[in-house]
């Protein structure tokens, strides 16, 4: 057992196992919701909180999870986030009603906050600079794995098995690494008492939860009032963004804050902090409407689907290691630009060959151009962002390097669904005033306004 726990690489293979899990329940539900909405007989507002609550919860509590691992120990931390994710995995598989399933997921999305930001923190202590490349070569050939993958192996799961096996295929996995956590990782509990920025949490969750909420959601109340409450969308996302306005100058002014505004003094971090959002935003907004396509107008069902996408998730597992182990050598800020062009240049091509008779074998070469940049994106972008980060504030410099993935994917999503939205709604109405011509001049007005107001 000793050698076991001096074996970075044995701990880094737990770490990756809860991290994938996490992030592949991110995109896997997202194909059951035909099959869990006959199942349940939900409705749309119902199986929209499905998806949404997860996303929600784990976007929030982040920062807060990050620096409990700073303070408590990020094994620990890790070792509950496990241990609930788990849990919570099983309530899912067994619920018997939307709105346990929806709690079942809120819980989820707790397990997965509190164990997604010790993974880097824990990689950052355990591994020396000089091989963290490679460390974070592996997590990011996950991460974007998980990202891709949710579509392929959800849909399988559906198409021969059951919906609720895309949560009860968490718990055996879980149990596993939840073992192994105490077997391999070691004990990195801080040595001395740290206090607690108990405002500073209000202040940031408040704040995180008003932007994610008013992005997530936006599109459902079209931009405007929130149901029969007195604010709408835009107020909401700004009051989110004047909270985490005042959480900035509070933070100034704390000898324990929650998040130390030092890291930012790094400019390595910083720049990492914004290429993370503009990938995450760049991913959400081309893969939802390529999902769309595939399936709605190519008419794929969700397994050949994601099929289609699997060689993106294959290319960007085998070529993160080696973009993380380069990194190590030469720094990431080349591979980094490299990726980022290849990543530009697949979807691109996806979009330029995308059509009525396409064939899924039409896509394979920008698939596999695609996910090569994927993969030459995730890791140097991590080894820039903690390549100076002292270990004891690792987990709240990996909180917040999450936190931002997470927004910046929530803001593609909207803004891609406004888009579409949009699209639709004016395609509609088009198309109803070309054949409003048919119909008797009495009938034609309101013939045109009932689709202008689809939505």
């Amino acid at each position: 057992m000793a050698q076991a726990r001096t074996n970075p690489w044995l701990v880094l293979l737990v770490l990756t196992t809860g991290f994938f899990m996490i992030l592949l329940d991110t995109t896997i539900v997202n194909v059951a919701i035909p099959a869990m909405s006959t199942g349940l007989n939900t409705t749309l507002d119902q199986i929209l909180w499905v998806l949404n609550a997860y996303i929600l919860v784990y976007a929030v509590l982040l920062i807060t999870a990050g620096r409990l691992g700073d303070l408590y120990g990020q094994r620990n931390l890790f070792a509950i986030g496990l241990f609930v994710f788990t849990v919570a995995s099983a309530l899912c598989g067994v619920a018997q009603s939307p709105g346990q399933l929806i709690a079942a997921r809120i819980l989820q999305g707790v397990g997965g906050a509190l164990l997604t930001p010790q993974t880097l923190s824990i990689l950052t202590t355990i591994f020396p600079p000089e091989r963290r490349g490679a460390a974070f070569g592996v997590w990011g050939g996950v991460a974007g794995l998980a990202t891709l993958a949710g579509p392929t192996v959800g849909g399988a799961i559906i198409t021969y098995i059951d919906w609720r096996w895309i949560f009860f295929i968490n718990v055996p996995i879980g149990i596993a690494a939840l073992i192994a956590t105490f077997i391999v990782i070691p004990d990195l509990r801080p040595g001395r008492h740290h206090g607690w920025d108990f405002v500073g949490t209000i202040v940031a969750t408040a704040g995180l939860f008003a932007i994610v909420f008013g992005l997530i959601e936006g599109q459902r109340y079209n931009w405007g009032q929130v149901e029969s409450y007195p604010f709408t969308i835009p107020e909401v996302i700004g009051a989110g963004v004047v909270l985490v306005i005042l959480f900035i100058i509070w933070e100034r002014y704390q000898a324990e804050p929650l998040v130390p505004l030092s890291l930012f003094a790094d400019r390595n971090f910083t720049v990492a902090n914004w290429i993370a959002a503009a990938i995450s935003f760049g991913m959400l907004s081309a893969f939802l409407p390529i999902t769309i396509y595939l399936q709605s107008v190519r008419g794929f069902s969700a397994l050949v689907a994601g099929l289609t996408l699997a060689p993106m998730s294959l290319t960007s597992m085998l070529t993160a290691p080696f973009a993380g182990r380069l990194s190590d050598r030469i720094g990431g800020k080349y591979i980094l630009m490299a990726g980022i062009s290849l990543f530009t240049i697949g979807i691109g091509l996806i979009a330029y060959i995308a059509g009525p008779d396409s064939t899924w074998i039409n896509f394979l070469v920008p698939a596999i151009i695609a996910g090569a940049g994927i993969g030459m994106t995730f890791a140097p972008m991590t080894t820039v962002a903690m390549r100076n980060i002292e270990p004891r504030v690792a987990g709240a410099a990996s909180a917040v390097l999450n936190t931002i993935r997470q927004l910046g994917a929530a803001i593609g999503s909207a803004v891609i669904g406004a888009i579409l939205q949009n699209q639709l709604a004016t395609t509609l109405h088009n198309q109803a005033v070309a054949h409003s011509t048919s119909l008797p001049a009495a009938y034609r007005d309101a013939f045109v306004a009932a689709f202008t107001n689809v939505s």
